[in-house]
């Protein structure tokens, strides 16, 4: 398989260069003032509360596509937990506690530990990133995020040679989701990247979108975001973050490993063993006339990611 390359920018002269402490103590500043906005309105879990963020410089972290309408966003959702039909969550969410809220980050590291928000709201300094997102389903959105690289955590609880994997479990609490009865998946929601997909800068730890914090039904108050991959490859709600040896099994591959498998990487040369794969149904372009996008390699950020996979068959690796 055939990769592009990742095209850098030109040199600049050194005339021209912002000095690095000057753009690190901006960007600080900026990610403080941020956080010290939020805090209040994450703590009153008030819906709409505002998340200032810079705009990343990540290669490929703001892509040019029209972005879907915050309405849609919020309104179609998977989140199995509040309902399988894609307008329950929005309407079952708002029974999500989202505050206190703590992320355990545990084996495989040095410096193992319990995260508060407080703490990971501090952590980095915030960045908006607009990315595709792709549904295992067959539709796509556009999505202005706000966080900052998954990177930056782990980076945190220094992670020793066996972490091979990371394993993300969300939270399962009945009394919060009705929905856990309904038996389509054997809950918690436990999700998996290799660690090197983890640590990639693209692949972000999401706190909001749309310049708000996150809504209950897109995964409050944190979760992550792996553009390149499908969808549920994106865990809502996280409460722990482990780093281990041996490749986690993750809930939809436990519940249909011949449909999903562990990398799900978005790829339009293998369909889903009920449908096509090839191309996508974008929300908000649903009119009479609207035809369907044909679906991207690795959702169109193959030149940032596609060297993750030199040699991998991802027929085989689907």
């Amino acid at each position: 398989m055939h990769f592009l390359p990742d095209r850098g920018l030109g040199r600049l002269p050194e005339s021209e260069v912002t000095p690095r402490s000057l753009y690190a103590s901006r960007r600080e500043l900026l990610a403080l003032g941020a956080a010290a906005t939020l805090l209040p309105n994450l703590a009153q879990a008030q819906a709409g509360a505002k998340l200032a963020a810079i705009k990343s410089a990540v290669p490929g972290a703001m892509v040019l596509d029209k972005p879907t309408r915050m309405e849609d966003a919020t309104r179609y959702n998977n989140y199995y937990e509040f309902g399988t039909d894609k307008s329950e969550p929005a309407r079952n969410a708002h029974t999500l506690k989202t505050s206190p809220w703590s992320v355990v980050v545990e084996g495989e590291c040095a410096r193992p530990g319990r995260f508060d928000l407080e703490a990971l709201l501090k952590l980095s300094p915030m960045e908006e990133r607009i990315y595709r997102l792709r549904c295992v389903e067959g539709w796509s959105m556009v999505i202005p995020w706000i966080g900052y690289s998954l990177a930056e955590l782990i980076r945190k609880v220094e992670p020793n040679s066996r972490a091979k994997f990371v394993e993300f479990t969300t939270l399962a609490d009945k009394s919060q989701m009705p929905e856990l009865s309904n038996g389509a998946l054997d809950w918690p929601y436990v999700e998996g990247l290799r660690i090197d997909e983890a640590m990639h800068p693209l692949t972000l730890l999401a706190f909001g979108m749309y310049g708000e914090v996150l809504p209950k039904q897109n995964g409050a108050p944190l979760r992550l975001v792996v553009p390149w991959k499908y969808g549920f490859k994106s865990a809502k709600s996280i409460i722990k973050i482990r780093l281990v040896e041996k490749q986690p099994t993750s809930s939809w591959t436990k519940a249909a490993r011949q449909e999903y498998g562990f990398y799900s990487n978005v790829n339009p040369l293998v369909d889903h063993p009920r449908w096509s794969q090839a191309t996508e149904r974008r929300i908000g372009e649903d009119g009479l006339f609207a035809k369907k996008r044909p679906t991207l390699m690795f959702n169109g950020y193959e030149p940032q990611v596609g060297q993750l996979y030199a040699g991998l068959d991802l027929k085989k690796n689907y």
